[in-house]
């Protein structure tokens, strides 16, 4: 299934945690790879929305917020590397609308 390519991509997400250094589960390092970094974020938050939203969604998990989905692909970044990486999105029961929640390494078989 695809999500709705509305879903809300909060800037803050990009800039003040997946770019940001992080004591435990970092990813700017990993998505620095990919030529992301915190002097053009805007190119992250166009990237997942041209390139993994528009990739078929799993559903993984329903919780008393909403209901959780997967997103899993390749996503090439601004240096022309592509990094495999699993996103999680949820469609908020209270509101129906969708949202990204957070991006990880994905698994190289992905």
């Amino acid at each position: 299934m695809k999500l709705p390519a509305n879903a809300v991509i909060a800037r803050e997400k990009v800039t003040r945690y997946l770019l940001v250094p992080q004591p435990r589960g970092d990813k700017s390092a990993f998505l620095a790879l990919a030529g992301y970094t915190l002097d053009d974020p805007d190119q992250l938050l166009t990237d997942l929305r041209q390139q993994i939203l528009p990739l078929d969604a799993r559903p993984v998990e329903r919780n008393k917020f909403g209901q959780l989905y997967e997103i899993a692909g390749p996503l090439r970044g601004p240096n022309g590397v592509t990094v495999r990486v699993r996103t999680i999105w949820m469609t908020e029961h209270l509101t129906g609308g969708t949202k990204f929640i957070t991006l990880v390494p994905g698994k190289r078989s992905e």
